[in-house]
């Protein structure tokens, strides 16, 4: 494979997906189009259809605790075998989130517990919860799992390493003393790219997916390597994640 991978992209947030598609596929960037809950993953892959160059991934995102039945739940593991991607779940125990820790960690406990989940690439939240997120991820077999826009402790992440964890980087994280000191701390070997678009922004404009080729120079100066060695690396990367899987 010879494209970059946007990990995690809320690809229905934009206005016109299909041509934020159109301009990843010129960019060389394929893109994990992470989903909120069953019924918006159901309705993406009816939208996309066999389109190459983007794979939906079945969520059920934390914040949306609140709103989630017994039934969603059911509907959510039921997808799993039609699912070669997981995303967007995990906890948020920040204060947007601290009012439904209970009701995520109970659907968060499901999702792991599934031995169909633990064997594809999982794009995890962590905000706020990132100990427990971790140790969980300890206790699994997940093989694949991605934490997405990491903002936890550096002293976590030895144990998220030795979960076999990934860490998926942005544009806006990257534009931080904060997210650059974290691409210092994480091994080349476990760095993934991400845009979360639409939610974070280039300049006056929301991200795409077609902004991640511009990161590479970025971690070229980062890393202190050729940007010819940066690209193999990020590659590497992905096709250990996938092989894993």
């Amino acid at each position: 494979m010879n494209t970059l991978w946007d990990t995690h992209c809320h690809l229905t947030g934009y206005r016109d997906p299909i041509a934020i598609l159109d301009e990843a596929t010129q960019a060389d960037v394929d893109v994990v189009a992470v989903t909120e809950d069953p019924g918006e993953y159901r309705l993406l892959r009816a939208r996309l259809g066999r389109r190459s160059g983007v794979t939906p991934a079945l969520g059920m995102h934390p914040l949306r605790a609140h709103s989630f039945t017994p039934a969603d739940l059911a509907r959510f593991l039921r997808m799993l075998s039609q699912a070669t991607w997981i995303g967007e779940v995990g906890l948020d125990f920040s204060p947007t989130g601290r009012g439904t820790r209970n009701a995520q960690t109970r659907i968060f406990e499901a999702i792991l517990g599934d031995p169909r989940a633990c064997s594809l690439p999982i794009t995890i939240h962590s905000r706020g919860a990132e100990k427990e997120t971790i140790n969980r991820l300890l206790q699994t077999d997940v093989r694949s799992a991605i934490l997405h826009w990491y903002t936890g402790p550096a002293t976590l992440i030895d144990n998220a390493l030795a979960a076999g964890a990934y860490f998926s980087f942005n544009p806006a994280m990257t534009a931080t003393a904060k997210g650059r000191k974290l691409l210092e701390a994480v091994p080349v070997d476990r760095v993934l790219l991400e845009t979360d678009g639409p939610f974070t922004r280039v300049g006056p404009r929301p991200s795409r997916p077609s902004d991640l080729p511009r990161m590479l120079d970025h971690l070229a100066t980062r890393w202190a390597l050729p940007p010819d060695h940066v690209i193999r690396q990020v590659r590497d990367n992905q096709q250990r994640l996938h092989r894993s899987a």
